[in-house]
């Protein structure tokens, strides 16, 4: 098949092209899992998140509506901000939101979103469906966020959902929640995802799942790529490889070449040789043991106060807070 370049070769400066050029140099070659989602990868996430595999989705929204009143009760009587980070469409959070306001809860709801156009639409559901409900919308980096709130004496309740933190390394997580920490005050809360080690079998079903949807995510950063960056891969000479080590917990996304070959990129105006079985690192997703998440709790500044488990005790999320 001959690729026909759309992008002169003329090099691209934008983050998403210098990240690339960064991840494809560098050995073993990497390319971030933030990149799978475009309006392709939007569309093949929500397929996932409806696969019977993909447990991690219906976990947290059945702990949210067995364990609503409890988390109410534990998020304490006095005015907060419930302030979440990476809000995006706030599907799950609108199932707290919800009973909050219908329990007269004292609070507003800050959702902070690296993207402005997700949280205008967040913004006029919310509006429709509960005008009164108090939201301060905060587009940027959590930390730039996190930092404009430092000044407010209210008590945050900060949100991070969703088992995104599976997406760092333990060590990666750890200086994240730290950093969280050095933002908050005593008393403010952290309610955060854990998914949790299970049967490996249930683990890699979910992210390889037999009618190849996951492999078709996972495919689409390089097909983005070609599209974005005036890129030549051939996506049938790369094969979506998964793995899970139950002793880490780490489960890890490779997309393999299955061929000798040499892709070049138009936008950056340089090439990208492949040996045969070569990987490309995707993704991380990392599970954890109840053992884990409190130890990592004590490293990173927090007290554990309180836990939420599904049905199965797949998934939980845990509510920490900060101590003098």
């Amino acid at each position: 098949m001959i690729y026909q370049n759309t992008i002169s070769p003329k090099k691209v400066n934008t983050s998403f092209a210098k990240d690339i050029a960064k991840g494809l140099a560098s050995n073993p070659k990497r390319l971030s899992s933030k990149y799978f989602y475009d309006a392709k990868g939007d569309v093949l996430f929500q397929r996932i998140m409806e696969m019977p595999e993909y447990y991690l989705t219906n976990c947290e929204f059945e702990i949210f509506e067995t364990h609503k009143e409890a988390l109410r009760l534990a998020f304490g009587s006095r005015a907060f901000d419930l302030i979440e980070l990476g809000a995006g469409d706030g599907t799950k959070t609108k199932i707290l939101l919800e009973h909050f306001l219908a329990k007269n809860t004292d609070f507003d709801y800050v959702p902070i979103d690296i993207s402005a156009n997700v949280l205008n639409h967040l913004e006029a559901d919310l509006a429709r469906r509960w005008p009164d409900l108090g939201v301060k919308k905060m587009a940027g980096e959590y930390f730039q966020g996190l930092q404009q709130l430092a000044g407010n004496h209210r008590r945050k309740v900060v949100l991070f959902l969703g088992g995104n933190i599976g997406n760092m390394s333990p060590i990666e997580a750890e200086n994240f929640l730290s950093k969280i920490a050095n933002y908050l005050s005593s008393g403010d809360l952290l309610l955060i995802g854990f998914d949790l080690k299970k049967n490996p079998q249930t683990i890699l079903d979910a992210y390889n799942d037999p009618k190849g949807i996951t492999s078709n995510f996972n495919l689409n950063i390089l097909e983005r790529i070609n599209r974005e960056l005036g890129a030549n891969f051939q996506l049938h000479q790369f094969k979506h490889w998964e793995t899970y080590n139950p002793l880490s917990g780490a489960t890890e996304s490779f997309l393999v070449s299955t061929a000798a070959q040499e892709v070049y990129i138009a936008a950056l105006d340089q090439s990208f040789s492949f040996k045969q079985w070569e990987a490309i690192h995707t993704e991380l997703s990392q599970k954890y043991s109840m053992e884990e998440i409190q130890f990592l709790a004590k490293k990173s500044g927090f007290f554990s106060v309180a836990e939420f488990f599904d049905e199965n005790q797949y998934f939980v999320d845990v509510l920490w807070e900060v101590r003098d």
